[in-house]
């Protein structure tokens, strides 16, 4: 008598979520890379014969080309119905979370504090994510069609309103007649590719999608050589030298409670206003997430001075690997009970 076969192994749900997401391995690539640069700073430094700015300013602007090509307007146009998601997802994320940086700015009053408070007000300017919060939308069962519409938005939104919000409220060294330079490198860094990506949409948007995971690992590469060449900077400057790793524990349990925070303020929020569950969890995957390409991109244009950015990109790094976890998690709930629900709504 033959022996049943053992059963298959059940995939680990959580890994299977990140694998769906594109981002298994490059949490631990980030790590990878600032423990390349603190072993190795001079290499990525501006004292390196390799071109590196010429190399990540050409992987910008094709980023954000590419982006522009995966944007669909009929998709777009479709998220716009309910006009009130929209709102609350883009007051959330450029009011919001700044107003929440700006209360907490008196916590932070040493030097080393000012420049900490900086780096987090900067993350609180940011976009939404696009992919990762398409991902968690469909996971909890939301509103998809919403989504893609709002975490685009979000995206196009920022190109204006994170340098127009830094400017307001940072030292980014664009003072005067550096404030046209760094308008100029925006129009024909970000502005003009994306654009450009748009409006070839309808002819190669279906050849976008089918390469759209290669597309992916390209901007993840391009994050990745930014975070690197920063930190490189940072470390060969020692501006990570009066920062002990309790500092850094503090900023990640702060990060976690912005993230909960921002969570439970909108979540509360759409239940007031009366969204229907699809609408309330668009809103709150797509208004808590905030963007590391956008953030790394946009670090190299707004501090092009700095030998901090590596400290700049810091939050936003704690804050990008915390989301991917604490949204996996809930979306995977909230997906269990979007099941459960769909039975006694038929």
């Amino acid at each position: 008598m033959s022996q049943p076969s053992a059963p298959a192994p059940t995939p680990n749900r959580f890994v299977a979520l990140l694998s769906r997401a594109g981002l298994d391995w490059f949490l631990l690539a980030l790590l990878g890379v600032v423990g390349l640069a603190y072993w190795q700073p001079d290499v990525g430094s501006k004292t390196s014969p390799v071109p590196w700015h010429l190399i990540t300013t050409v992987g910008v602007a094709l980023v954000f080309f590419f982006y522009g090509l995966k944007l669909n307007l009929d998709k777009l146009r479709e998220g716009m119905r309910n006009w009130r998601l929209p709102l609350v997802v883009q007051l959330t994320t450029f009011v919001l979370f700044p107003a929440l940086a700006l209360l907490v700015k008196p916590l932070f009053g040493t030097e080393k504090g000012e420049l900490l408070w900086q780096s987090i007000f900067f993350l609180c300017a940011l976009p939404s994510t696009v992919s990762t919060s398409v991902v968690m939308v469909s996971i909890a069962g939301g509103n998809m069609p919403a989504a893609i519409f709002n975490a685009s938005m979000s995206s196009l939104l920022g190109i204006v309103l994170t340098p127009l919000l830094t400017s307001l409220f940072l030292h980014t060294g664009t003072g005067g007649g550096q404030l046209w330079g760094l308008a100029a490198q925006l129009l024909w860094q970000v502005v003009l590719p994306v654009g450009a990506g748009i409006l070839l949409n309808s002819r190669f948007g279906a050849l976008v999608d089918r390469h759209k995971a290669a597309l992916r690992y390209f901007d993840q590469v391009t994050i990745l050589l930014i975070v690197y060449t920063a930190f490189c900077e940072s470390f060969a400057e020692g501006i990570f030298s009066s920062y002990e790793p309790a500092d850094i524990a503090k900023l990640s349990a702060g990060m976690m409670g912005l993230y909960l925070l921002v969570f439970a303020l909108v979540w509360g929020l759409d239940r007031a206003l009366g969204f229907s569950r699809a609408d309330n969890i668009t809103a709150v995957f797509c208004g808590s997430k905030k963007s590391l390409v956008h953030g790394s991109v946009m670090a190299s244009l707004l501090f092009p001075a700095s030998t901090a950015t590596g400290l700049i990109l810091l939050p936003l790094m704690l804050y990008h690997a915390l989301q991917i976890i604490l949204a996996s998690s809930m979306a995977q709930y909230l997906g269990r009970q979007s099941e459960n629900l769909s039975p006694r709504m038929s």
